[in-house]
């Protein structure tokens, strides 16, 4: 009896799975979005290039995003990036490896960042950035054959390694304190597999705000409140606010709400002032929230920034 209420368990959240990416399919164009995060504060430069070599030394990153845990095909990101300002006065690099996973489609994202910023004062920056990206897009469609003693013939048209170039520009300005952004990472509305009978996908330009900044609210304590809205047409505008507060220059810790979707709780840890570990949780407010095979998503983020002279930096970096 155990063994077929977890067998039905499992085909249950199989097919809930499918049905949702069919609908997807069924429309006929499927607009691919960019990856999510939580603590995009913290990954700036995948959504930025202006952002590339704003921290003035070599910092690299990896996140790892697991999304709706619990539901079988749930989005699965992770990003790798480095940047640093380069012997150019003004010039930063990057260079980022993006893989995101939902269902039977995987998206695989190679970007190349190029920043220049202007020092308007003491303390102010204004950075432009250009983001040249090939991306790899394979779709395994035969996985969606709920009956493989008789699988659905179209069904079996799998696409495998597209390959399309794409474009991205971006703006920041910072202080100590405060930062702020605007930026689209691909301008490019590549449409793919026109003669496919099942479905069209198409790359949508994302368009992103973001803003933050930091109070020193005490001694010890510093309060940094942030903004992230993204713009993706035929899709909802994502709005996300958080409050994260640090303590003794090393332990950060905060709550975010993405508008009509989700809850999270951040936590995190300077083991160094070079070494950076970030931890996230979400939990949908939505229908999906309540699903008893949906325990949440969660985010690990892990940055090092290679630091020459530690004089040069009077704390570490809140953003």
């Amino acid at each position: 009896m155990l063994q077929l209420l977890s067998r039905y368990n499992q085909f249950f959240r199989r097919f809930f799975c499918l049905a949702f990416l069919f609908l997807a399919f069924l429309e006929g164009v499927w607009a691919q979005q960019d990856a999510q995060y939580t603590q995009y504060m913290y990954n700036t430069v995948s959504i930025n290039p202006a952002y590339a070599g704003s921290r003035g030394h070599l910092s690299i990153a990896g996140l790892h995003r697991s999304q709706w845990v619990g539901l079988d095909g749930a989005p699965k990101t992770q990003t790798l990036n480095l940047h640093s300002p380069v012997g150019y006065r003004g010039v930063g690099l990057g260079f980022s490896v993006v893989n995101d996973q939902i269902g039977p489609t995987s998206e695989t994202y190679f970007d190349a960042d190029f920043s220049y910023t202007l020092q308007l004062s003491r303390e102010a920056r204004l950075s432009f950035g250009l983001k040249a990206s090939a991306h790899l897009l394979d779709i395994r469609f035969s996985e969606l054959t709920l009956d493989p003693n008789n699988p659905d013939f179209t069904l079996q048209q799998d696409i495998q390694n597209r390959i399309s170039p794409n474009i991205g520009a971006g703006v920041y300005y910072h202080t100590e304190q405060f930062y702020a952004g605007l930026s689209v990472p691909r301008f490019l509305e590549t449409t793919h597999f026109d003669e496919s009978q099942l479905s069209t996908a198409k790359e949508q330009m994302n368009f992103y705000f973001i803003t933050g900044y930091v109070w020193d609210i005490h001694p010890f304590w510093k309060f940094k409140p942030t903004l992230l809205t993204k713009m993706t047409v035929g899709a909802p505008l994502q709005v996300d606010l958080s409050a994260n507060f640090m303590y003794d220059e090393r332990f950060i810790m905060g709550l975010a709400y993405r508008w009509d979707a989700a809850v999270s709780g951040m936590v995190g840890f300077h083991i160094s002032p070079a070494f950076m570990i970030g931890m996230a949780y979400d939990r949908e407010v939505t229908a999906l929230g309540g699903t008893a095979f949906n325990d949440g998503s969660f985010e690990v983020i892990l940055r090092y920034d290679f630091i020459s002279r530690l004089g040069r930096i009077k704390s570490p970096r809140f953003f």
